[in-house]
């Protein structure tokens, strides 16, 4: 029987929350307050997978294809 780990909160904020509130404004939606977490967590995951790209391919710097 395997034990899920508890999702680790990222390191840091990755977002404005005014942007994203304009954003769903600008579409005539409004955000709930567990958004912002969900999209930290979906742009820390992408940086994430873009870094061990960037490691596999032998470089330091994130480049736009890394993504």
């Amino acid at each position: 029987m395997s034990k899920k780990k508890a999702a680790k909160a990222p390191k840091y904020t990755f977002y404005v929350k005014k942007a994203i509130q304009d954003f769903a404004k600008d579409n005539n939606m409004m955000v709930g307050s567990d958004a912002y977490d969900a999209v930290n967590a979906a742009v820390n995951m992408a940086l994430a997978d873009a870094a061990e790209r960037c490691k596999r391919n032998g470089r330091k710097t994130l480049k736009a294809y890394d993504f």
